[in-house]
């Protein structure tokens, strides 16, 4: 019987602790390094894939560089004339990359797809940098006056649960420290090697960037890129040889408006701070045919801990509001009940923006298929993603299971 099953065959990640431009690189390299090093883990060559999709937010901003659907061609000589398009989704550019080259299999356009997420952001001063990325919030309309948006975005993020809830940012702390320790088992983390102090309020230790949120609550500034090869059925039934290191179960994908207070209006009156991100996260449940029990691990959007925390009870995880339970349990520890980013997720294993989608894709399918070195949990089938774009405006969820013969 023919399905229209989408399967994860190889995949790649730069070292996220480089700095490309320091090194005399730019986004055509940085393409270059994951084009090649995905084909290579996928052992197909570029005459083999149907399709191209990129993902990419900043390209314009911090390299000067759009078109970028064009860029694998250009790096890649039996990628020319391969059809390629490039999608932006601020933080979820990588994700919506991935949906695109399901789209296409899964109509049976093609039979295999590479997709890539690629971005540079060391390419500026940090204030220039926070600059460009504020431009995934609402432009002129939302963080006037503050020095550092999306900080203050996600400070407010944790003052609504403190209002609705009540919030003891020792819990916050808590994800940051796991995240960091996370990180140090990951051989591309961006912070593996970074001497992190004991994180409290102290703010000659852990001083305050906005409200809420303080240093080493943040995500980082990267350079990095991720890559993954898809196929469908009937590729793997004329390619027997070929190994799928996972198959795509499920997928959720919601979009709401731009402002993050737009948001929070309408979700006055409902026990969930932003309700469309558990409901994104639902229906790749639901396409999955599973239940969070059934879930042995999250890659999550951990853009600021307190994105890790609203995670934590939109998946069900604990009762909305309850998110610290499952901190002080010791429940998202590898080894816990549902580890949670496990790879050291954005805070310690880095935030190129175009690539975090794919990137979380790729962590996903190297724990089921037991790829994933010293951050394992230990006898994962079934992974899931939550990633997001902007404050969560653009929602995408995966589920992914081990490989079986089709």
């Amino acid at each position: 019987m023919t399905t229209n099953d989408v399967w994860v065959l190889g995949g790649y990640q730069s070292d996220f602790a480089r700095n490309l431009t320091r090194e005399g690189g730019d986004l055509a390299d940085l393409t270059r390094e994951v084009v090649d090093g995905t084909l290579d883990a996928a052992g197909l060559s570029g005459e083999q894939i149907g399709v191209v999709h990129v993902g990419n937010a900043f390209g314009e901003l911090f390299a000067g560089q759009g078109h970028l659907g064009a860029m694998p061609a250009t790096v890649r000589d039996d990628l020319w004339e391969t059809p390629s398009s490039r999608h932006e989704a601020a933080c979820a550019s990588g994700s919506i990359a991935v949906l695109s080259a399901m789209s296409d299999l899964r109509a049976g356009n093609y039979d295999s797809a590479l997709v890539v997420g690629v971005e540079l952001e060391k390419t500026v001063p940090g204030d220039t940098a926070a600059q460009h990325l504020g431009t995934a919030a609402w432009t002129g309309h939302e963080g006037d006056g503050v020095k550092f948006l999306w900080p203050h975005m996600f400070s407010l993020v944790a003052d609504e649960y403190a209002d609705r809830y009540g919030l003891d940012e020792t819990h916050l702390r808590a994800i940051a420290e796991l995240n960091f320790a996370n990180a140090r088992r990951n051989p591309h983390a961006q912070t593996r090697g970074w001497d992190v102090p004991a994180l409290t309020a102290d703010d000659a230790v852990n001083p305050p960037v906005e409200g809420r949120v303080r240093r080493f609550d943040c995500s980082q500034i990267t350079d990095g890129g991720a890559g993954v090869v898809l196929v469908t059925d009937e590729y793997l039934r004329r390619n027997p040889r070929l190994r799928p290191w996972a198959r795509i179960l499920g997928w959720g994908h919601r979009t709401v408006g731009l402002p993050l207070r737009q948001k929070l209006d309408k979700s006055q009156g409902n026990p969930y701070v932003l309700p469309h991100l558990r409901r994104a996260v639902q229906d790749a449940f639901g396409r999955a045919g599973i239940e969070l029990d059934q879930l042995d691990g999250l890659e999550t959007h951990d853009c600021f801990t307190p994105s890790e925390y609203l995670a934590i009870d939109h998946i069900g995880l604990t009762d909305p509001g309850e998110s610290w339970k499952a901190i002080e349990n010791g429940d998202i520890a590898i080894g816990g009940r549902l580890p949670i980013n496990p790879s050291g997720g954005l805070i310690g294993g880095g935030h190129p923006v175009g690539a975090s989608g794919v990137r979380m894709l790729l962590d996903a399918t190297r724990q089921v298929s037991g790829n994933a070195g010293e951050y394992q949990v230990e006898g994962a089938k079934t992974f899931g993603t939550l990633n997001f774009g902007g404050s969560t405006a653009t929602t995408v969820s995966f589920v992914v299971g081990q490989g079986a013969a089709v």
